[in-house]
């Protein structure tokens, strides 16, 4: 016996969970639409303000600062197309919606990640090999700390709506900007540094900086693949079975499966129940099994429970002994 649910909504008898007429991954895309916006804005403030002393001033670790920066905003291109697309629901092709092109789009975010941290790298070595002269040291303390609270403030409102939905490529953006906050604030040194007399700190802190936007590609790129390959945080599913579990007529819970389809989480329980039951009263359980599981997984957006007899629990009392059609090759179901 199998029970689905497309959305957080099921039986109007029980708990009504639609919370009105609109359906919860599209007011989470839409937040994320939201906070991609206001922290795209943000970012493009920061990094032109930057970029107009280094112009004046020729420091290259400000100069990788506001390439990262540059790179940081236009993460917010594929992150804003893939929260517009999951707008658009399912189809008869894409069954379940057009949440994996967010996931997708976390790839890209990590490229540009890299890309960035790339150019700023090669900069800083150039500015090694090559020494040039940094003027209006006190433009570049400034323009430090301005890049420095510019995006600790995007950090925190990515991490936070990033949290608050669920999406793991908002959250990666949310750390890398606040990384990116401390990468600027070693700009600060490189200036002190060249005012104490040490002309190469600055190029220097440059290095430094484009190492430290590396560190994050790693961090940002595995949780990112992880998703892309139906990877979950093991207290997930850990989550689910103890849900479940607590569910009264539920006598086992045999096996549970989940996987995120961009900022949404998608799940597969096998229960067992008393097989005295009838059809109904056992599909009422699975249907207590939706109620309990979307009261306590805020990120579900479907479920598909699945009803064994207690003899009968889990997966493998549904397999076929191996045998063949016809001239074909033996195989097993």
């Amino acid at each position: 016996m199998t029970r689905n649910t497309n959305g957080p909504k099921h039986d109007h008898e029980a708990h009504e969970h639609t919370h009105g007429a609109v359906n919860p991954s599209i007011a989470s895309s839409e937040r994320g639409i939201w906070a991609v916006k206001w922290s795209f804005a943000a970012l493009m403030v920061t990094a032109f303000l930057q970029v107009v002393v280094v112009f004046f001033s020729g420091s290259v670790a400000l100069l990788s600062d506001t390439i990262h920066n540059f790179g940081d905003a236009a993460t917010a291109i594929p992150l804003g197309i893939a929260f517009v697309l999951t707008r658009l629901g399912t189809s008869r092709r894409f069954t379940f919606g057009y949440g994996r092109v967010e996931d997708l789009a976390g790839v890209v975010v990590v490229l540009i990640i890299l890309f960035s941290a790339v150019v700023a790298g090669y900069q800083a070595i150039d500015r090694l090999i090559h020494p040039q002269p940094v003027e209006l040291l006190w433009a570049v303390a400034v323009a430090s700390v301005v890049g420095f609270l510019g995006n600790e403030a995007v950090a925190v409102f990515r991490i936070w709506v990033g949290r608050e939905i669920g999406s793991a490529a908002l959250v990666a953006d949310g750390y890398h900007a606040r990384t990116d906050g401390w990468t600027s604030l070693a700009v600060l040194l490189g200036a002190v540094g060249v005012w104490l007399g040490y002309p190469l700190a600055d190029p220097i802190i440059g290095l430094i900086i484009a190492a430290a936007i590396l560190v994050i590609v790693w961090q940002s790129g595995k949780a990112v693949f992880m998703r892309l390959l139906d990877g979950v945080e093991p207290e997930v599913p850990e989550e689910i079975r103890h849900t479940v579990a607590h569910v009264e007529g539920v006598e086992r819970v045999a096996e549970v499966r989940a996987r995120w389809v961009g900022h949404r989480l998608h799940a597969e329980i096998n229960v067992a129940v008393d097989q005295e039951l009838s059809v109904g009263e056992g599909h009422g359980i699975a249907r207590e099994v939706n109620h309990h599981l979307l009261h306590q997984i805020p990120y579900l957006e479907k479920a598909v429970v699945h009803v064994d007899p207690v003899q009968e629990a889990g997966e493998d009392h549904h397999r076929f002994a191996s045998h063949s059609h016809d001239d074909l090759p033996f195989h097993s179901h």
